[in-house]
C-alpha cells in the first residue's frame, strides 16, 4: 500500500476545504465571475433543484404509483354494472 492510500484518511478533512475552494475558484475564473457570486448561484441551484425534487417526488414515488397502477388494473377488470 503506498504512503498516499495510507494517510489519505486522515489528510482528507484537510484537503476537502482546499479541494472546494479550488473548484470554486476554477468555475469562477472560467466564468469570469467573481467567487462568492459562484458560491451564491451554486447554493441558490441546489436549493431550486432540491424544491424541484421533493415537489415531483411526491407524484413519483415508487408506492404511489404502484397504487395507482392497481387502482386503474382493477376499475378496467371489474365489469360495469348498467342497466
Amino acid at each position: 500500500m503506498s504512503a498516499f492510500i495510507r494517510y489519505l484518511p486522515a489528510a482528507a478533512p484537510l484537503l476537502l476545504p482546499w479541494l472546494i475552494h479550488l473548484a470554486t475558484w476554477l468555475v469562477a475564473r472560467s466564468l469570469n465571475m467573481p467567487a462568492p457570486l459562484v458560491e451564491a448561484a451554486g447554493i441558490f441551484v441546489f436549493l431550486k433543484a432540491q424544491a424541484f425534487e421533493s415537489r415531483i417526488g411526491k407524484s413519483l414515488c415508487p408506492v404511489r404509483l404502484w397504487r395507482r397502477h392497481v387502482a386503474i388494473y382493477l376499475s378496467a377488470a371489474k365489469p360495469s354494472r348498467t342497466r
